[in-house]
Formats: structure tokens, sequence, C-alpha cells
């Protein structure tokens, strides 16, 4: 039976047939073919764009370009000159005056195939961008011909096109000089610090000998500088010298890998660095110059420049600085300061910040910058009781207020055995055991704001926290709390004393958180650099003023409602002589001997706030029994009055805000306003023997104590108790404790911002503090 064919047309089947050999292959060639061809396309056109660059590529000339390089600095008006940043402080001297050490030396420390490289290492380039990539410590992968092309030709502009104009000039330095012409003239213009281009200014910069004295262990000092002239600097301090030892060893190492000295030689130079003799410092820094410029550099390389920039860099840098304010701090300070107690003992620091925008108008060092380069409006010290107006700030913005009553008892014993003394003898004087935190701010009463600290739940972190966002840097350098210098030291978050200023911070610091007081509870981040502009002039770097809301304005009032009547009828009555409104705090700090180390008044007006310092030695010597009076209300507010007065000088007359009596919810019982009480006169002020026996008057104070206006009426009484002891009125001290602190942890607390009168629910967890803390003042 035959079978159907199903309906509709037939489909046809192509029979499979194998392909032909080498099909398959032959497609792979012809690929093969054109990606070579594309690659030799692209290889040729690379070749003649590089042929053309190459070509295209001349040398310029180095003494039209390198000589006007020299960069300088302006006071605020961008017009009179402060000065200049390396004056070229150079003198050329042949490769054969230059021992053979200090070339190998160089060479092992910069670049150890600098004899057979081409004037660019690609090896080195790719090492550098992996080492890099992996986080690494950074590397730049230059020659020696490149940097020496770099200074001597190009700008110091971080640019691809400046990359690749460096590497065609190093390609070409390298075929039209020798290797020794290179390295003559990369040793006679590089930057070792301390203002000297090549090795003979160096020689004398760092060891006052040519260079041709040189010898192996000071060779290798200045081939380790070249790295980082600033952070490498043994002047710098024991961080630097311990940078500068890792990296010299590195290099005494590379000279012995190399056969240039012998293991042994190594192994002896290694064993210590080189001694340094007392450079004298150069005359253009004499005075107060010197440490402007040295502010202008710190803040200009946390700007991104490095010394290279500006030191050779053409740079024109306007300051902060005025003529006028730094002319005052020096007249004030010098008017006032004792007879008779030189600037190798005695340090009076100043510094004035401008409010609003956080511009250091002026400052006054503690000394000629030719006899000390210490600045101590930067090195500051204790604050003692000028950081009670911090706890009263933290305090407000938690729910108290100024009527609020705290310990005023003395000694006072808190429930964890922790005890505290106010100033005067046989214990402190005794105030009452409900004092309100207008009279203790006033009087400077410790137990008072010892007993407010603990009143605030987690009080110490907050008031840490507190101090950062008001102006106080962290004991950690923080991008947030930027500050000179970016760090302070002593202040932590567990610090339960941190209320009574153990805190050392700089008067250059001090005078920025005050002046967020003055700004209405605003930060500025204090500056000193208002603009840089190359020395093409074109793309200027114009510094951005950044404001930070810290307070309410009606809590910043209340707080300097209190200051000004510190200076009204408390402890800071000197400042009234300025002869307009002015709010301040004085403070005095004893060490760990119980003995007096520094006095403080920190103070402002609308306009301005300045803080003053008085410390001794190395911040941390005796004041008491040394000097005539060691009272913070006496010698630094006298001095504030007198550079506040020169530097108001003309200004209008403003007043402050009224104040605004925030009351919110207290957080803990016990504060509560007590009954009225009718204040008695207080006493002339006592004496209190000095360790040398010599007796020095306190502070005089007012008549009684100042009742808080109503701007806003609570129902509560305005005026304080009566003093169960009548008071001695002084500032506060640091305490003496019979323990050693631990040591600050990393700030991790975060600041209250653009505070209101609404309060949070309060912690139920304890402050803790540790019961074998005892504490004695004396003032």
């Amino acid at each position: 039976m035959s079978k159907r064919r199903a309906e509709g047309p037939a489909v046809k089947r192509k029979p499979n047939r194998p392909k032909p050999p080498g099909t398959t292959k032959r497609r792979v060639l012809k690929v093969v073919k054109w990606l070579l061809i594309i690659g030799l396309v692209t290889t040729l056109t690379g070749i003649g764009a590089f042929y053309y660059a190459y070509t295209q590529t001349t040398i310029p000339d180095p003494d039209a370009d390198f000589t006007t390089e020299t960069t300088k600095v302006y006071y605020a008006d961008g017009k009179t000159e402060l000065g200049q940043f390396a004056v070229q402080n150079r003198e050329s001297i042949p490769l054969s005056e230059m021992p053979d050490q200090l070339q190998q030396a160089v060479i092992a420390a910069e670049d150890r195939s600098f004899y057979t490289n081409k004037g660019i290492d690609p090896k080195g380039i790719i090492r550098a961008a992996f080492s890099n990539a992996r986080g690494n410590a950074t590397q730049g992968a230059s020659t020696i011909t490149q940097q020496y092309v770099k200074i001597l030709y190009l700008t110091q502009e971080r640019s691809l096109k400046r990359k690749l104009k460096e590497a065609f000039l190093s390609l070409k330095i390298q075929r039209e000089k020798s290797k020794q012409q290179i390295l003559e003239g990369y040793l006679n213009t590089i930057y070792f610090g301390r203002g000297a281009y090549g090795v003979q200014a160096a020689a004398q910069a760092y060891f006052n000998v040519p260079a041709k004295d040189l010898n192996l262990k000071q060779c290798a000092v200045l081939a380790s500088v070249l790295n980082d002239p600033t952070d490498l600097d043994p002047k710098n301090g024991k961080d630097s010298k311990a940078a500068l030892k890792e990296r010299y060893d590195y290099v005494l190492d590379g000279m012995a890998s190399t056969g240039d000295i012998t293991a042994d030689e190594a192994d002896q130079a290694q064993q210590a660095l080189p001694r340094f003799p007392k450079i004298q410092a150069q005359s253009q820094y004499g005075g107060q110059k010197g440490f402007m410029l040295q502010l202008v550099r710190n803040e200009l390389h946390s700007m991104g420049y490095s010394d290279s920039d500006i030191d050779g860099g053409g740079l024109r840098v306007t300051t902060t600085f005025t003529p006028a304010a730094m002319k005052a701090a020096e007249d004030g300070v010098l008017a006032q300061k004792p007879e008779g107690f030189g600037d190798k003992e005695l340090h009076i620091a100043a510094a004035t910040v401008q409010p609003g925008t956080g511009a250091l108008l002026g400052f006054y060092a503690g000394q000629d910058y030719l006899d000390s380069q210490i600045n101590w409006a930067v090195a500051g010290g204790m604050v003692g009781s000028t950081f009670k107006p911090i706890t009263l700030a933290t305090a407000i913005n938690e729910g108290f207020s100024l009527k609020d009553t705290f310990q005023g008892t003395s000694p006072y014993t808190f429930p964890d055995g922790l005890e505290v003394n106010n100033e005067g003898e046989n214990g402190g004087n005794d105030y009452g055991s409900s004092v309100t935190a207008l009279f203790g701010l006033e009087e400077s009463i410790n137990t008072a704001y010892v007993d407010m600290s603990a009143s605030i739940p987690d009080g110490p972190a907050k008031i840490h926290a507190m101090a950062n966002a008001l102006g106080i840097p962290p004991a950690h350098a923080s991008k947030k709390y930027p500050g000179i210098p970016k760090t302070s030291r002593d202040l932590s978050a567990d610090d339960t004393l941190i209320t009574l200023g153990r805190a050392r911070v700089s008067p250059i610091n001090m005078a920025n958180t005050y002046a967020t007081f003055a700004n209405g509870g605003v930060r500025s981040n204090v500056h000193v650099v208002k603009k840089v502009v190359d020395r093409t002039g074109e793309e200027p770097q114009v510094y951005d003023v950044v404001n930070t809301d810290v307070l309410d304005p009606d809590i910043d009032s209340d707080v300097s409602y209190a200051m000004q009547q510190v200076v009204e009828n408390g402890t800071g009555q000197a400042a009234q002589a300025l002869g307009r409104p002015a709010a301040g705090k004085t403070g005095t700090a004893t060490n760990a001997k119980d003995q007096v180390s520094s006095a403080w008044f920190v103070g402002y007006t609308p306009q301005l706030s300045t803080a003053v310092m008085y410390v001794r030695g190395d911040g941390d010597d005796q004041l008491d029994g040394w000097l005539p009076s060691y009272f913070g209300a006496d010698y630094p507010a006298r001095t504030w009055t007198a550079i506040m007065q020169q530097e108001s000088e003309g200004m209008d007359v403003e007043e402050f805000p009224e104040p605004a009596n925030v009351d919110g919810d207290a957080p803990t019982d016990g504060h509560d306003p007590a009954p009225t009480a009718t204040p008695t006169k207080r006493p002339s002020p006592t004496k209190k023997p000095s360790p040398t026996g010599t007796p020095t008057e306190t502070d005089s104070p007012s008549d009684s104590p100042t009742e808080l206006p109503t701007k806003t009426p609570t129902g509560q009484p305005t005026t304080e108790p009566t003093p169960t002891v009548e008071p001695t009125p002084s500032d506060t001290t640091l305490p003496t404790v019979t323990v050693n602190p631990t040591p600050d942890p990393p700030p991790s607390q975060t600041p209250t911002q653009a505070a209101t009168t609404t309060v949070a629910q309060p912690s139920t967890s304890p402050t803790p503090r540790s019961s074998s803390w005892f504490l004695s003042y004396f003032l």
C-alpha cells in the first residue's frame, strides 16, 4: 500500500555538507590581521604624536622663571606686605664641591635608578600606582630628572597636562645634559626646608657648615629631609625627629645595598642622628612676623599646598591679620606686663578673633620669634574656669535656667564620694546649698558647676560635645571641628571634672569659642588665610566663611548675659574699664602639684573676641608666690582691657541682646530657685598666703550679687541667698587629684546643633565618676 503525501507543497531540505577544511582558521587569521593593522596604525599614530610633542617641547630659560617664584604674604587689605616665604636662600656650587656621600645619599633616597633610567622610570610609575591603589603611603614615582624639571621649569600645578610636559622635558633634558650636570643642577635648586634651596644653603641652615665639609651622617639627613622638608625637620618636635630617623635609616640602608658605604659604616651611622646646632633665625622673621608666617604656612599646608608650592610657587597670599590688631595685642601685653619678669620665664599670649567670620585679626605669641619659636597663642595651657560658660550653655540647652540652683557648700562630697572644694582656705568658701547658675558663674563657684555637670544626664560627654561645637577642637583632629591648632590636650568626654577646665586649649581657639557666644551662638571656623593667587593670577582660592548653628539665640543671650554679670559684679570687674558693654570670664588653674600654673581672661564685645593667657616656664610652672598676683581677674583681665581698648578705638558702641530667661524642663529634680533672700554686703578681699609667705590679694568684688532681670517673668525669685560664710572672690583652680587620669579616648560625641528650649527625655543612667578623686582648691 502506497503512502500518501501530506497536503501542501513539498519541503525541500538542503543536504548536510561538510565545511571545507581550514574555514575557521581563515576567519581567525582575518580577525588577527585586522587587529594587527589597527594596532599598527594606533602605534604609528601614537609614535607620531609622541614625536611631534617631543619636537615641539622646548626647554625654557630657568633663570627667567625660577627667580620670580618667591611667595609673598600680605595683611588683610591685600596691599600691605607682611613678609615673604623663602627669599630664595640659594648659592650654587659645582658638583666637585659636593661630597660623594651626599650625592650617593640623595640618589639612594630619591632615585636609585638615576644613572640607568632615561629621565623617567616606567617601572617606578607602575609600582607607585599599585602601592597607592592598595592604600599604602603615597608614592610620587618622580625621578631626580623629573623633580629637577618641575622645580626649575614648571609651575606646581597638579594636572595631567603639566605631568606630560614634565615627562617630555625630562626625556629631552637627559639627552641634552649629562647625568652629572642634571645632578648638579638638582642639588643646587631643590628645596631642603628652613628656607634653603640647594645643598650649600641647606648645609648652613641645618649644620652651620659649608656643603664640602658635610660628613656621612649629615649627608644622610639632608638626603632624608627632601622627602618632606616640614614633617622631617627635627626642630618641629619629637614626632618629626622620629620620622626623620626612620627615613635616615632607609637612606643609609640604600647606600649600603649599592656598596657606596659598608654595612658597618651604615650600622654605626644608624646609632643616632647627628647633632643639630642652634641656628640663628633669619632677621626677616623678627618680632611676630615669624609666627605669622608659620601660621600661614600651616594653613596653606591644610589647603593642599606643599612646601615647594609655598616657597617656590610664586603665590600671593592675603591673610586675615591687620596691622592695628597685631599692634594692639603686643602693646596691650607689654603695657600691663609686670616689671622685672622676662619672656624666658613668663609667657603672655593673646589672640583676637572676629565674630561672624572666624578671622584671626591679631595675636601675641609671648616673645620675639628670634628668641624662641614657641607660639604660646597656639601652645596654650589649662583654661580653668573660662570653661564654665560652656557648661552653662550645655545646662540651659538641656532644660536648666539661670535661676536654677546648685550646691555652693564647700567642701561638698557627692554621693559617689567625689569631694570638691571652692576657693579659699580651710576647705574653701561656703556659699550655701542653693546658689543660682548665674551667681555661680559670677563668683566662679566650683561646687555649683560640678553639681551642674553631674545633674545633666551624661553631663561630661554633652559638655565635651558642646565645647567642640563652640570652637574647642577635640583631642584628635577632626574636619568637623577645626581650630588653630587642630587639637586640644587633656580634653575628654569621660572627664567627670571637665567643667573645671582641666583641658589645655590655645588662646586662639578660646577666643574663637567666645566669638561664637558673641555671634548669637553661630560658630565661624577660625582661619588666617583669606585668599591665595598663584603667579599666573588665574583661579584664586578665596576662603569661604563656614558658619555652623550651635546654640539657639535665646540660650546664647542668657549665657552672654551671665558673662556680662561676671564683668559687672563678679570676678571680671577689671574689664569695666573698657567703657563699653563687655562679657567675659576669668580662669585660674593649678597643676598636679597644687600650684597655680595659668591665669586667663577671655571676653568679648559684639564685634571682637579676645583671649589672654599667662603661663610660666614650660607652661606648667608655678605662678603663685612668683608673680605679684596670679588671679585671672588681675593681670590677664587688665591686659585684655588694654588690648580691647586699642582695637575698639573708632568702633561704634554696640549692645548685647537682652537675656531671654529661657526656662525649660530641668532634667533632674532638686534645682528649683530658692526663696528670695536679702543678700548681705560682702567684706573687702582677703589675702591668701603664698608658698613663699608673701600675701597675695584676691580680686575686688562688688558689694552684693546682681538680680536677674525678668524679661519673661516666670514667677521665680530673682535674688541670691546669703552665703553661709562670706566668700573670697576669685577664680576656680584646677583640682589636685590622687590618681592619674586615663588617657583621652578619641572623641565620639556629637554636639547639639541649633538648640532650642525643647528638651529631650533625660537619660536614666548616672554620670560615671571615680570615687577616688579628691579635689583641693585655693582659688
